[in-house]
């Protein structure tokens, strides 16, 4: 393992050769975690956003704008996108420039955070002068944000050159804001519908839709302790009581969120949907159930009858959707890849995704990929470096990757990236709204 002095020497070293102190990125350690052949560089720009830039030694010309998903809630910091290098470094690896953002504030605002992106890659270039090809890659919540900034931040200048030339977007929250967040509110109200602790009945009711009011002291722990007390999914199954085991049952049944996944998507819709009211839409709910028709309970028409009815504010709705939702207007490929037994952001996205991206007549630009696997930060390292070298493939030539190509991809990068490769040539996501209940 490389010491951060050893790292910051090489850093040094680099900077040297090149503009970037002069331009404002100034050398900095890298995350040890990456190793030597790589230097990094930093910088705060004008609207407070922490820059994070990535170079290494045989850099090939070319750029990776990384957009992070989630959204982090915290306040960003100089340290904000660190993870996210030593995430994606088969991609410096593999000769690329890379660069980040913490964005100017943690939560939500995707054409904000697209905005931030595009000021981050604006910053390398001062650096470092214009890349030969520029790629964006959202991952996650980041791939919302980056189908936003290849339609939002992508216009021809005057020598028709767009300052992004294709995008790459991993287990991407592509159906949208308003689309992609319909099973996180009906797993709060079926949280809510079955323990009744969040609201408590002593408190003053709101729309589970704005997630808590403004102002409120409600703690991540205490979404926990509320949701483990009810529902005993802390504990071994044998451990929980016939009442615990039927309210896990219950809300996973209304909500088609499998049990292991059930606390981290109440907490997004608690926190998430809080922050998103109060910056996006004014405190009031994008989000609404009115005609859900909620089945798969111990009791399907008692918890219809005592689930919380909410309807979306029509004027949030639109200011949401012209926040995060992609109209697929897109003008440059763009490969997708998705596991599909995700559990955090459901693979049914891509076909919500496909459906805007060919209503937009722009299907040609489009190809996605499927990994025969559960997580959703990160699947097997040799299916990132594929899918680029398919996708640089197809900006220089212009023609569409085969997946039998990024396949024989995935195999060559197994001799210098640890991994199995998983894709699934023949698997098509299903209808998002047979995934989630139909609104």
């Amino acid at each position: 393992m490389v010491s951060g002095k050893n790292v910051a020497v090489v850093a040094l070293a680099l900077a040297a050769c090149a503009p970037a102190a002069a331009q404002g990125l100034q050398a900095r350690p890298c995350p040890t975690e990456i190793g030597t052949g790589i230097a990094c560089f930093t910088v705060k720009d004008e609207n407070g956003a922490y820059v994070l830039a990535a170079k290494p030694e045989k850099w090939n010309g070319s750029l990776i704008v990384h957009t992070y998903g989630g959204p982090r809630m915290r306040q960003p910091d100089a340290t904000m996108v660190d993870e996210d290098l030593v995430r994606f470094i088969e991609t410096v690896r593999e000769g690329y420039g890379w660069v980040a953002t913490s964005r100017r504030r943690g939560g939500f605002g995707v054409t904000q955070g697209a905005e931030d992106a595009d000021n981050a890659r604006k910053t390398f270039i001062a650096a470092f002068g214009r890349p030969k090809y520029t790629i964006a890659h959202g991952q996650s919540w980041g791939g919302n944000i980056g189908a936003i900034l290849i339609e939002k931040f992508n216009k021809p200048d005057a020598s028709g050159k767009r300052p992004y030339d294709g995008a790459m977007l991993t287990s991407g929250v592509l159906a949208g804001g308003t689309r992609g967040y319909d099973m996180r509110l009906d797993v709060r109200a079926a949280f809510q519908a079955v323990c009744d602790v969040h609201p408590a009945p002593s408190e003053r009711p709101y729309a589970l839709g704005i997630g808590l009011p403004a102002g409120s002291a409600v703690t991540r722990q205490q979404v926990t302790r509320w949701f483990n007390d009810c529902t005993g999914a802390d504990k071994k199954s044998e451990e929980r009581s016939d009442a615990q085991k039927r309210n896990l049952a219950d809300i996973a049944g209304a909500s088609r969120i499998p049990p292991g996944a059930l606390l981290g998507h109440i907490q997004w819709a608690t926190f998430v949907f809080q922050d998103l009211s109060e910056f996006i839409t004014g405190g009031r709910s994008a989000f609404g159930n009115v005609n859900v028709r909620y089945r798969g309970t111990s009791d399907d028409e008692a918890f219809n009858r005592k689930v919380a009815r909410i309807a979306a504010d029509p004027e949030a709705v639109r200011t949401l959707s012209a926040d995060s939702d992609p109209t697929g207007r897109i003008d440059i490929p763009v490969i997708t890849m998705h596991q599909v037994r995700d559990t955090t952001v459901f693979v049914e996205q891509q076909h919500e995704y496909r459906r805007v991206v060919e209503a937009a007549g722009q299907g040609q630009y489009l190809f996605q990929t499927f990994v025969d696997d559960n997580q959703h930060s990160k699947t097997s390292p040799p299916h990132y470096p594929a899918i680029l070298r398919a996708l640089q493939g197809w900006i220089e030539s212009g023609k569409r990757p085969t997946i039998e190509a990024v396949v024989s991809f995935c195999e060559e990068a197994k001799g210098t990236y640890h991994g199995e490769c998983r894709f699934m040539p023949n698997f098509a996501p299903g209808p998002w709204y047979e995934r989630v209940n139909p609104r």
